[in-house]
């Protein structure tokens, strides 16, 4: 299949600038750049509309550059905590998707939707995992996820302490009593 050519009306990751002239395939032309208006097509006609509204376009991406850096001051070091049920180990019975981080956001004060929020992959281990909100295709900001199975166990979490674990070590400690008996070890004396 053949490229097509889009003149991007806002930065895209990975792709280019606003006003660059790229070459991409067909379906991502089709089924996203061009549905979310983050790109035209690139002929004559579209190209000469670009340039003449280019200093408008370029005039409202920097105003929502700035507010969108606003709220990223404004809402720094926001972390947000999710109770999950979960195993001894620590292994989620589910996961936490980025619907899930985004409506905790949403709950803290922070505006977004669940594309906003990157997730490289869903959570299924409890503890404290760094998420990044794209605010603004320049702007993004992380937020601590806090995924506890009890609003104690993620204070602990948040205080840095190690909850994963704590009932397997218990339960090793009291076999590691129940099999020492002091009164089993063979002494030197003995052997006299």
């Amino acid at each position: 299949m053949a490229a097509v050519e889009l003149i991007l009306l806002q930065r895209v990751e990975k792709l280019g600038q606003m006003g660059d002239v790229v070459k991409v395939k067909p379906g991502y032309a089709r089924n996203f750049l061009l549905p979310q208006k983050k790109a035209i097509r690139a002929n004559k006609g579209n190209l000469a509309t670009f340039e003449a509204q280019r200093a408008q376009l370029e005039a409202q991406n920097i105003k929502r550059r700035e507010e969108a850096e606003r709220v990223a001051e404004r809402m720094q070091g926001l972390a947000v905590v999710i109770i999950r049920q979960a195993g001894e180990s620590g292994s989620l019975y589910g996961s936490v998707s980025s619907r899930d981080i985004a409506d905790m956001c949403i709950e803290a004060g922070l505006t977004i939707n669940r594309s906003q929020v990157v997730l490289d992959s869903p959570i299924k281990t409890l503890g404290l995992t760094t998420v990044r909100i794209v605010l603004h295709p320049e702007v993004d900001m992380p937020v601590v996820v806090n995924v506890a199975r009890s609003a104690e166990e993620a204070e602990k979490q948040g205080r840095g302490e190690r909850v994963v674990g704590e009932a397997e070590e218990a339960i090793e400690l009291e076999s590691d009593l129940a099999f020492f008996d002091p009164n089993s070890v063979p002494r030197d004396d003995d052997d006299a």
